[in-house]
């Protein structure tokens, strides 16, 4: 199988202990985190070849230390490049019951957000490669970084890979002039597989969902009518895949998706998480369950279910970082979600 290359940014992710607020003890679990790592670790360990491109700031002996632990998930780091810059921070304060979640981006100067076009050898990078993802993450940190996600994203079509998206908003990083749906929409048109979720589709794409997300209930058919919308918008898409949560609080979600291929419209099994330990990466594993399913699954019905059944999973773990196996999410597939002890 051909390697899938993701690139992005990492960052240092410092959480407080269990579910405690900010400094509620002096102390922070410091792990790594960033969208396009999370997919590139959970393909890894989903058995598919996954390298992953960033650019890193040189002896830091924080950036070898992801280093490290990119190699100890599997995943190939021989096409990370180092430069001018820091290593970007992030602090999340997960949420409980009503109290959401918070996160703190400390990610100005970083190598990446200085970066530019030419900075990183795409045919290097691209070698034997099938499949490129990226995000809206990256185009949100400074224009020279959204720069160079648009060189890469034209390499990568230009080479022939199949080319995915999660449009992942942040509406807390897009500071430096332009708006996500002037920056996405044109970075959109080079795109084969597009990830969303309602919010990310009206403010990156700027196109309307028509849909409540503060009611705690979804009208599947209003996101149908977004998804054909999206597609209309991007006849370059060839399906897009919209994620469906309903958040009663922040321990308690709906979760569910759905996939048009402009030929039919799939929706998923819906799964009632009541505990939730971390969601930080749970969309990122499911963009990564889906280019498995894609490439692995023999329907594009198993791919979506695959997908979303892993990014279920993914919600009773703390940290970015998948930690499940293709059979552990199969055996949820399957219907084996009681949680009982297997002995």
């Amino acid at each position: 199988m051909k390697p899938v290359v993701t690139f992005g940014e990492i960052m240092l992710r410092l959480a407080p202990p269990g579910f405690e607020r900010f400094l509620q003890s002096p102390q922070f679990v410091a792990t790594f985190g960033g969208g396009e790592a999370n997919v590139a670790v959970a393909l890894a360990g989903f058995g598919v070849p996954a390298r992953y491109v960033t650019v890193l700031p040189p002896n830091h002996p924080i950036a070898d230390a992801f280093v490290g632990e990119l190699r100890r998930f599997g995943v190939d780091a021989s096409a990370i490049v180092r430069g001018k810059g820091r290593m970007g921070i992030y602090f999340v304060e997960p949420g409980a019951n009503q109290r959401p979640s918070k996160v703190v981006y400390d990610r100005d100067y970083s190598a990446i957000a200085l970066a530019k076009p030419g900075d990183v050898p795409w045919e290097k990078a691209f070698d034997g490669a099938g499949w490129f993802h990226v995000t809206g993450i990256t185009p949100a940190i400074s224009q020279s970084a959204a720069d160079l996600a648009f060189e890469a994203v034209t390499k990568a079509r230009a080479l022939g890979l199949t080319v995915s998206c999660d449009l992942n908003y942040r509406k807390n990083l897009w500071k430096y002039g332009k708006s996500a749906a002037e920056v996405m929409g044109e970075l959109f048109r080079h795109v084969d597989v597009g990830i969303a979720n309602e919010e990310d589709c009206q403010m990156a794409l700027g196109i309307e969902a028509g849909v409540d997300v503060e009611s705690g209930k979804l009208d599947v058919s209003a996101y149908r009518c977004l998804a054909e919308r999206v597609l209309e918008r991007f006849p370059n898409l060839k399906l897009m895949a919209i994620t469906l949560r309903e958040s009663f609080s922040a321990s308690h979600n709906g979760w569910s998706a759905c996939l048009h291929d402009r030929s039919q419209f799939l929706t998923s099994r819906r799964y009632d998480i009541t505990h939730i330990v971390d969601r930080v990466g749970a969309g990122d594993c499911f963009a990564a369950g889906l280019i498995y399913g894609l490439l692995c699954l023999p329907s594009r019905q198993e791919a979506l279910e695959f997908a979303v059944a892993a990014s279920c999973l993914k919600h009773s773990v703390p940290g970015d970082f998948n930690r499940f196996s293709v059979e552990e999410v199969n055996q949820l597939v399957r219907g084996a979600g009681s949680g009982r002890v297997q002995r």
